[in-house]
């Protein structure tokens, strides 16, 4: 395990927590930071893949408590949304914990791209639906519910940009404010990690310290970010996410094909 008692190493993974925080409660990219802070301080893959999940607890509250404005009214949508990204989540840990990542490893970077795409391209997706469905700018509940359980999974069991992902599903399934879609993207991908996290706090070789450290920076970043995507225009916050995905499909592609 790392040791995290250095001030130097507490200082990086607070950091990258506040970086985290942000990143993922505006774009879903919280791993981004987190992972390769917690492997600079000295965590082996899997223990940093388990402790990374289990401090990104903390993105959801702060969110939470950051986005109250936009969450106002949600209730009603967002208790079967959480439930099912929930379920999804669990089944995506048990997966994880019976079986090696590096199976999932090739496909992981082709879903992030799909999501960035569809990020890109939600308006034209909108009025498409629009034109097959008169009536409907949305996605009809059933294939909305499938689509998040498969995130969650994807959440539970890898988590490498599943903010994006149910970013992009959620973009699809109702016409609204970007800021309003991410601050329940927020609560969904939250509830996908979480029963991952009980299940890995239980069972995998979670560093409790970095854990810890990471968390408090991870609550203040979630809980500044919504205040960030209100002020800021949505269509260049909308391809700033999306490019952000790209880029990290493109590395992640690299790396797996690299080994």
């Amino acid at each position: 395990m790392a040791d995290q008692s250095t001030p130097g190493a507490a200082l990086l993974l607070l950091a990258a927590g506040i970086a985290s925080g942000l990143a993922g409660s505006i774009a879903g990219l919280a791993s981004l930071f987190s992972y390769p802070a917690l492997l600079a301080a000295g965590l082996p893959p899997v223990a940093a893949n388990v402790t990374n999940t289990v401090a990104l607890f903390s993105n959801t509250a702060g969110a939470a408590v950051g986005s109250r404005e936009e969450l106002r009214g949600q209730r009603a949508r967002l208790i079967p949304l959480a439930i099912t990204a929930a379920l999804g989540g669990a089944t995506g840990a048990a997966l994880l914990l019976g079986t090696p990542s590096s199976t999932f490893e090739l496909v992981v970077p082709w879903l992030i791209a799909l999501g960035s795409v569809l990020i890109l391209a939600r308006e034209p997706l909108r009025r498409l639906t629009a034109r097959l469905s008169p009536g409907r700018d949305s996605l009809p509940k059933l294939p909305l519910a499938c689509a998040v359980l498969l995130v969650g999974l994807y959440g539970g069991y890898f988590g490498a940009a599943a903010g994006v992902l149910m970013l992009a599903v959620l973009s699809l399934s109702a016409t609204e404010p970007l800021r309003v879609t991410n601050a329940v993207k927020n609560i969904a991908t939250g509830a996908a990690n979480v029963t991952a996290a009980v299940a890995y706090a239980f069972l995998a070789p979670v560093d409790w310290s970095a854990a810890l450290t990471l968390g408090l920076g991870c609550f203040v970043g979630a809980w500044m970010g919504p205040a960030v995507v209100r002020r800021l225009p949505e269509a260049p916050l909308r391809i700033a996410i999306a490019l952000a995905g790209l880029g990290l499909a493109w590395s992640l592609w690299r790396e797996a094909t690299a080994t």
